[in-house]
């Protein structure tokens, strides 16, 4: 009996000692591994409006406070409903999209503009004046856009309103086509689509948005609202990255064409051609800013009552 017992406690303190073993192993590997990451899902259109999170993926490492996973949509509609419903974390997003959306109570927070200008207005060859679009189809991606609001500036400047010609919304990969079967006679768009059509030679750079509007807001960086309660820390570091990116590609324009291509299928000559035409620097969202586009959206009959820049724009968010 004693030698059995004896027996059993020479097993237990075997068992014990393993035990500890595995626990101090444990405890070592836990912190030899890197720590959880999660990674924040953020949608795009392939369009230069997006460059800084391609930038922002580029420049991604391993041991970074965040991951991103980039989805792609192929219209403005079907990534606001990922968005808006919380399928994605976050989106570069048409800013005029995201304010309607939190006036209609859609819980969303803007953090920083993606650019500023890098819309064109690209018409047929034998369009010489803005008068010669009355009776014509012309193509926006959305009517929530600064597209339709520079459009809008370019017909007013001439006594004209999109009453004088017929105005449909297309998504930008199918607006060069439609040119070149004259299907419509002109479009705004974001790049590298305005571009394509005059490298293919069906088209004409017939204004640039500095020349309507200076420094015209477009694309956004927009979280859902529910994931930005959930994770302020994760949040802001992913609006630090995306910032870091955008400085990046300001300091470094050399950059674009080669980052751009890993996502746009576009060629490096029209990639080169698109980035004369739009700006990263100084991308934080000022109020003034804010209220010379709602001015904008409500005097286009866009928005009935403005939420409050504060209400839309979460400065908590920028580092």
């Amino acid at each position: 009996m004693k030698q059995a017992a004896r027996k059993r406690i020479l097993v237990l303190a075997s068992l014990l000692a393993v035990v500890g073993a595995l626990a101090i192993f444990g405890s070592y590997r836990s912190e030899a591994e890197p720590r959880d990451v999660r990674t924040v899902r953020l949608a795009y259109l392939p369009t230069t409006h997006a460059l800084p999170l391609f930038a922002q993926k580029e420049m991604e490492s391993p041991d970074g406070p965040v991951r991103i996973e980039l989805i792609k949509y192929g219209s403005w509609p079907e990534l606001m409903d990922a968005l808006n419903t919380g399928r994605v974390d976050g989106a570069s997003v048409l800013i005029e999209l995201a304010v309607k959306a939190r006036e209609q109570g859609i819980d969303l927070k803007a953090a920083t503009l993606g650019h500023k200008d890098g819309n064109i207005v690209v018409t047929l060859p034998e369009i010489e004046r803005v008068e010669d679009l009355k009776g014509k189809v012309f193509a926006i991606p959305h009517k929530q856009s600064t597209h339709k609001l520079l459009l809008d500036e370019l017909l007013a400047a001439h006594g004209m309103t999109e009453r004088d010609l017929k105005v449909v919304e297309m998504t930008p990969p199918e607006m060069p086509a439609a040119l070149a079967q004259k299907q419509i006679a002109g479009y705004c768009v974001a790049e590298p689509f305005g571009s394509q059509a005059i490298a293919l030679g069906v088209g004409k750079l017939f204004a640039r948005d500095d020349e309507l509007w200076n420094e015209s807001p477009c694309c956004a960086l927009v979280f859902n609202g529910s994931f930005v309660r959930e994770n302020e820390e994760l949040a802001r570091a992913t609006v630090k990255a995306y910032m870091e990116a955008s400085e990046h590609l300001s300091e470094h324009p050399e950059s674009r064409p080669e980052i751009a291509g890993h996502f746009l299928k576009t060629k490096p000559a029209v990639l080169e051609k698109s980035f004369g035409w739009i700006s990263y620097d100084d991308l934080a969202i000022s109020e003034e800013t804010y209220d010379a586009l709602t001015a904008r959206m409500k005097a286009a009959g866009l928005l009935q009552k403005a939420p409050p820049y504060e209400d839309f724009v979460d400065r908590s968010l920028l580092p």
